[in-house]
């Protein structure tokens, strides 16, 4: 969620200093303030987030948020033993949803993505949750970043969670995609310095 040019934060219209980007539209302060950052757990919600993240590769995350509630009605509120068990005539039903991102390489991504996430229940103790979780950094390690130019697109623990979800077979998960699911569910806390939500 960073911008090109280095900015602090921002006060929105109720007097709150917020990261820029959460002061943008509506949709945002309300994503930033209750969402973004916070701890997710279990591991249908962070297939969920993993999906999104994936949906949103190459567009803006506004696009994804906009359409939350449309990407779960259709992929059966992300329960990943509901999507593993989708067939083609559920492809075929996605693929002509105007209401999500209707890309068919995405689409297939988040069905691979659920078996992917069954097969690591019966491999990893803990599940996904734990899987993913077990890649947080220590945050006594990061300094809170004081402008958006503070903020990485990627790190070493995005780098090392990225490679571990491809090898368990997932897809769409590379370093800069895992490192906004870290940021998104608080695995990271990228709130800037100053922000209140930090």
């Amino acid at each position: 969620m960073s911008e090109p040019s280095a900015t602090g934060p921002r006060t929105g219209e109720d007097g709150r200093a917020r990261c820029p980007w959460g002061v943008s539209t509506p949709d945002y302060v309300e994503y930033h303030d209750t969402e973004w950052g916070r701890a997710v757990h279990g591991d249908d919600a962070l297939f969920e987030r993993i999906c999104l993240e994936a949906f949103q590769s190459g567009l803006s995350w506004i696009t994804i948020l906009r359409r939350r509630e449309t990407f779960r009605a259709a992929f059966r509120h992300f329960v990943i033993d509901e999507v593993a068990a989708f067939t083609d005539a559920d492809r075929e039903r996605l693929l002509g949803d105007p209401g999500i991102i209707r890309n068919r390489a995405k689409i297939d991504a988040a069905i691979a993505n659920a078996a992917a996430a069954q097969q690591v229940r019966t491999t990893y103790d803990g599940g996904l949750d734990a899987l993913v979780w077990s890649y947080a950094p220590d945050p006594a390690a990061r300094p809170a970043p004081r402008t958006t130019a503070d903020v990485p697109a990627s790190t070493p623990e995005s780098l090392a969670l990225s490679k571990d979800l491809k090898k368990r077979g997932f897809r769409f998960v590379g370093p800069t995609t895992a490192y906004a699911l870290m940021q998104a569910c608080g695995l990271v806390n990228d709130h800037l310095e100053g922000c209140f939500a930090r």
